[in-house]
């Protein structure tokens, strides 16, 4: 089981796998800063799509000499997107990566129906890596880009996709959390009444791969078991959750960037139900995130 970012990085390294990631719109100061780390530390190679001179001018700011990358010029994102797409499914790259450019026209790509990646049945959702530093491991946050109110059927396919994420982490039998504000149903909370479904759900084995499931839970019970104690619930998912599922996009979001820009944790983002693995990051993540992001992408495709 990896416990951080640079336990995976490692066993890249280690394995000698060289995975090639196409960057669409590549003129992203801090996307290609964290391509350029990549390239450099030998877990990738690159191409870099989009506009040369504003590319050109960002290696030369890095010192970096565009000799060690593939350039292909393209001045519209759209296409920029279509572009990454038809070279992974050509053989020519491994890995699409979103640069500067809105995310609706990435995803245009990765969704489209004769070119894309979205796996037959499955739900495209995007799902958030993070450090748990306190206690040495990491954790898994979702849905917090992609789907904006999932229903009871969305969660349970976005459930299974961060189970499979788990499991690419080293996470065998990943324990789950459905959260929401308090522990008990309450009709007028849809998030309570989601969870305790999805709760059910999962106790009549219809998870693969699953650990314990509990829901609806609050937050702090379900990472901290001092808490938990504390209120008088018991559950070994309390202090001891690998997935955490939100209620919706909007708490996803706001969580996950709380962690980010108050705590300073190390994250990494991650698209799911995909048959390639594809990054998308925040266009104001820090470089660092996303070349976690990329170590991330490079485990899910070995």
């Amino acid at each position: 089981m990896f416990k951080n970012f640079k336990d995976i990085e490692a066993y890249i390294l280690t394995s000698g796998i060289k995975k090639r990631v196409v960057l669409a719109c590549a003129q992203d100061d801090l996307a290609l800063e964290a391509v350029v780390k990549a390239r450099k530390r030998g877990v990738i190679s690159a191409v870099l799509i989009g506009d040369l001179d504003r590319i050109r001018k960002l290696l030369e700011g890095l010192n970096e000499p565009e000799e060690d990358y593939e350039l292909i010029f393209c001045p519209d994102e759209g296409e920029a997107g279509r572009m990454a797409v038809s070279l992974v499914n050509e053989g020519m790259a491994d890995i699409p990566m979103k640069g500067l450019m809105m995310t609706s026209s990435f995803m245009k790509a990765i969704l489209d129906k004769e070119k894309g990646f979205l796996k037959p049945g499955r739900l495209l959702n995007q799902a958030t890596v993070l450090e748990y530093t306190d206690e040495n491991r990491m954790m898994i946050i979702s849905d917090c880009a992609v789907n904006i109110a999932p229903t009871y059927e969305d969660k349970i396919k976005i459930t299974q996709n961060c189970i499979e994420l788990a499991h690419e982490l080293g996470i065998e039998k990943p324990n789950i959390a459905f959260l929401s504000a308090l522990e008990k149903v309450n009709p007028k909370i849809q998030s309570t009444v989601d969870a305790d479904a999805l709760t059910q759900y999962a106790n009549a084995g219809g998870f693969k791969g699953a650990g314990e499931a509990f829901g609806p839970v609050a937050l702090d019970i379900a990472v901290d078991a001092q808490c938990a104690r504390h209120k008088g619930v018991h559950h070994p998912v309390c202090g001891h959750a690998d997935i955490l599922i939100v209620p919706d996009l909007a708490s996803g979001n706001i969580f996950t960037k709380s962690l980010t820009f108050f705590a300073h944790l190390n994250s990494a983002g991650t698209l799911n139900g995909t048959t390639n693995a594809v990054i998308m990051t925040s266009r104001t993540d820090t470089p660092e995130d996303k070349y976690d992001s990329i170590l991330t992408a490079v485990l899910k495709a070995m």
